[in-house]
């Protein structure tokens, strides 16, 4: 059925497609799952009534439960940490009614905490003065990020300045007078490998693209950069979007595509308008549109704007939203690269890895790769929480070791016990740790953790490490396509396991039957979502059974 809707879908393209009206439907009347919009919306798109709210049901801002809600607050892991969120939420009521107060995952102000949706723009409120001026329509200071930005490159590369349209482009022009199989030659010298958290090699997956059968191809940027305490995806698209764009330009011209997509979450509206304002000024400057620079190479480039579904940071669950189908995760093989969007030929990377090509373009591929290590090169960012005495975004060669990064940012300025990296399917280090990694996929993966994403998010010792567990089966549940068994239920009986062994001192949690349980997530889970959340998990009760201990049956080993 689902290929049948991606054709069905693919006849009315991008221009007007079935995933943007019903986020239109939405913003107008506060939600898109009311019996007339899904009649009209369905018969728009011949998908039928069942299929229409089978899709739009998925999404927090489009379901019912949406309608009246005024304003948002933050509701993730590391708003959890910074411990702002219930004082927050009261200090809301005194202007809000309980009905008109949504919750939202995450807003990318986990560099402050405090954080909240209003009227389409995001903010942190640290004081009751703050909150009573935002809510009174009094903007904040924007002149300067509220939060730092370093680099440990001996010369930026990322987070370098931007200086001009010219300038910056002016390695893609030179490259769309080149030759493609010399470009692949540099790519693959540079070992860039993707920065979305699995580290596929990007050369292998352009070249797929490349080779594939087929006249009609997209490039994807996957901005749907849902991990909680990540924010290094806004920082890029709303600092760096120039960075991102000419590296689906280049994308597209190697891969034989003439269109770019940037499937942005709907929490971060600022870096959709940065995008926006970026393309405008590339239709404005030539280099998007028919015959580039007189290229021979034509090119658009589109955002469409998400609706609330953490799901979508996977790829192909991202690639059916597009089409307008439910959110859910495709059975691999075929690849994107072979089968993605409309099921033509895809190229699908995230925002970070985007925005290392102009690096690529104007070093050289051995330039770059003699950045970091064998395996790992280039730079990678970080993005710290508000733990840290300068939390913010932190630019480092791969390879450096952790501890450096930490003590660029002044260190901890409270007590904590743990760090969690690469979103919550990513490793859970206790702080002793730290010294023993560098920032790299491998030393991460040998120590039984993961990079991901590499936004960090600290627990404090005051959190009990039991409630961050249940949390986490929560997300999960919450978050959870439902397409695989292991993945919908798992999660929800590990949350269910926590709870009730956290609100009643008589229950204990079997240690056979939570191990049974990661490991049925973990080995047939679809995607990542079921099938990454045991690593934290297991984690947890590997470096933390003292705290653990009195919720089980039997001694944890």
């Amino acid at each position: 059925m689902s290929r049948n809707l991606s054709f069905l879908s693919s006849r009315q393209g991008i221009a007007s497609n079935l995933f943007e009206r019903m986020v239109a439907a939405a913003d107008a009347n506060g939600t898109a799952e009311d019996p007339d919009t899904i009649r009209s919306l369905a018969q728009s798109s011949v998908f039928g009534d069942a299929v229409t709210l089978g899709a739009v049901s998925s999404y927090d801002f489009l379901k019912k439960e949406n309608a009246g809600k005024k304003i948002f607050v933050c509701n993730g892991s590391a708003c959890l940490c910074a411990g702002t969120q219930d004082a927050l939420h009261h200090s809301l009521r005194s202007s809000f009614s309980e009905s008109e107060i949504g919750h939202i995952c995450c807003l990318g102000h986990c560099h402050s905490g405090a954080a909240f949706q209003l009227n389409d723009h995001n903010f942190s409120a640290l004081s009751p003065q703050q909150l009573a001026d935002t809510i009174a329509g009094h903007a904040p200071d924007t002149s300067a990020l509220p939060y730092a930005v370093a680099s440990l490159l001996p010369e930026p590369i990322l987070t370098a300045p931007f200086k001009d349209l010219e300038t910056e482009y002016a390695p893609l022009r030179a490259l769309l007078a080149s030759d493609r199989d010399a470009f692949l030659a540099e790519l693959k010298a540079s070992g860039l490998r993707g920065r979305g958290g699995a580290g596929f090699p990007v050369h292998l997956k352009w070249q797929s693209c490349r080779e594939a059968k087929g006249t009609e191809k997209y490039i994807v940027c996957n901005a749907d950069e849902g991990d909680p305490g990540a924010y290094i995806d806004m920082y890029l698209m709303e600092q760096r979007p120039h960075s991102v764009l000419i590296g689906m330009i280049a994308a597209g011209w190697f891969a034989g595509a003439s269109t770019g997509i940037l499937y942005i979450r709907a929490e971060y509206p600022d870096s959709i308008r940065a995008i926006n304002a970026a393309i405008a000024d590339l239709h404005n400057a030539g280099l998007l549109g028919p015959n580039i620079a007189n290229s021979g190479f034509s090119f658009s480039l589109k955002t469409i704007k998400g609706a609330g579904a953490y799901i979508c940071g996977e790829e192909t669950a991202l690639l059916s939203s597009i089409e307008g189908q439910r959110p859910e995760v495709r059975v691999r093989p075929p690849f994107p690269t072979i089968q993605g969007l409309f099921r033509k030929p895809t190229i699908v990377n995230n925002v970070e890895t985007f925005a290392n090509l102009p690096a690529i373009l104007s070093r050289g591929g051995k330039a770059y790769a003699a950045i970091g290590t064998p395996l790992s090169s280039g730079p990678k960012l970080l993005s710290l929480d508000s733990h840290f005495a300068r939390p913010g975004i932190y630019e480092v060669p791969m390879g450096t070791p952790l501890t450096d990064v930490f003590a660029a940012a002044g260190g901890f300025r409270s007590p904590v016990k743990a760090v969690h990296i690469g979103g919550p399917l990513g490793g859970l280090i206790p702080t002793h740790l730290v010294s023993q990694l560098t920032v790299d996929f491998e030393s991460f993966k040998s120590a039984g953790f993961l990079l991901g994403h590499a936004g960090v998010i600290s627990i404090p010792e005051s959190m009990p490490m039991i409630a961050y567990l249940e949390h986490l089966f929560q997300f999960t549940a919450d978050e959870s396509c439902g397409k695989c068994f292991p993945c919908r239920l798992g999660s929800t009986r590990g949350k269910e396991l926590f709870a009730k062994a956290r609100s009643d001192s008589s229950f204990r949690i079997d240690p056979d039957l939570i191990g049974d349980l990661l490991d049925t997530m973990e080995l047939t889970s679809l995607c990542a979502l079921g099938g990454g959340v045991p690593l934290p998990v297991r984690n947890a009760l590997r470096y933390f059974p003292h705290e653990l201990q009195p919720f089980f049956s039997a001694p944890l080993s």
